[in-house]
């Protein structure tokens, strides 16, 4: 249970269009199957009614997310940092994600420096790799081989801009905590504006965002633990 004397800093209203937002963000690579479906569904029984619960899984127009988040700007952009670490969470950035999340800026008139080098940064691996080949991270560095290890804080703007996300409401951190993996994954391939470029060992400190993702997911489990003397149990 949520401790009553716990406030959340955004309304209802703010929140199920939050978790909108971020459902639509899952939905546009195409990728968002049943088991995620049933996740969040199973997720928001916590916290929404019925009515309440199958709206919050209806995608939703950037405009009309703008006009209950864009009269915030603070909140307009902890909104767009949780929908970059969505973005990021699966490793599979893709180009409807990307679209997707540059209409948000646009309709929140946010123009974030650090959504632009995450973009740049991206395209710039994607371009510089075969296209039917799939190349491998040295066990020994953070980027890939075509980009050089001098320039891994090529990102620093990123990691910056996305450390800077507070965890302000129970229902979003909830969230966070399912969506963002509890343990390193298994070896895998990573695909970049769908194309499969590189391959990357059980070791997830190779990811140059990893530390973000767990960053924000373990001050989502401080603010559930700590801020609403929740029990955490089931995210750990």
């Amino acid at each position: 249970m949520v401790s009553t004397t716990t406030k959340s800093a955004y309304t209802d209203e703010q929140t199920a269009v939050w978790i909108r937002g971020l459902v639509s963000l899952a939905w546009a690579d195409g990728h968002f199957d049943t088991k995620e479906q049933a996740m969040i569904s199973a997720l928001l029984n916590k916290d929404f009614t019925a009515e309440e619960k199958v709206n919050a899984m209806e995608p939703i127009s950037a405009d009309e997310l703008a006009k209950v988040l864009g009269s915030d700007r603070d909140l307009a952009e902890n909104f767009l940092r949780t929908a970059v670490m969505v973005a990021l969470a699966d490793e599979d950035y893709s180009i409807s994600e990307d679209k997707m999340l540059q209409q948000y800026c646009q309709a929140l008139k946010l123009k974030p420096d650090a959504l632009n080098v995450l973009r740049t940064t991206f395209q710039t691996i994607a371009d510089a790799q075969p296209a039917d080949g799939i190349e491998s991270f040295p066990t020994s560095g953070l980027t890939p081989p075509t980009i050089d290890a001098d320039q891994v804080d090529v990102l620093h703007p990123v990691r910056d801009w996305l450390d800077r996300m507070d965890v302000q409401d129970p229902k979003i951190a909830r969230l966070m905590c399912k969506m963002i993996p509890a343990q390193c994954p298994f070896e895998r391939d990573i695909t970049l504006f769908g194309r499969k470029i590189v391959h990357i060992p059980p070791l997830c400190k190779l990811n140059p965002l990893y530390d973000q993702l767990v960053g924000l997911r373990f001050r989502a489990l401080s603010y559930l633990a700590d801020d609403c003397k929740e029990d955490i149990s089931e995210y750990v």
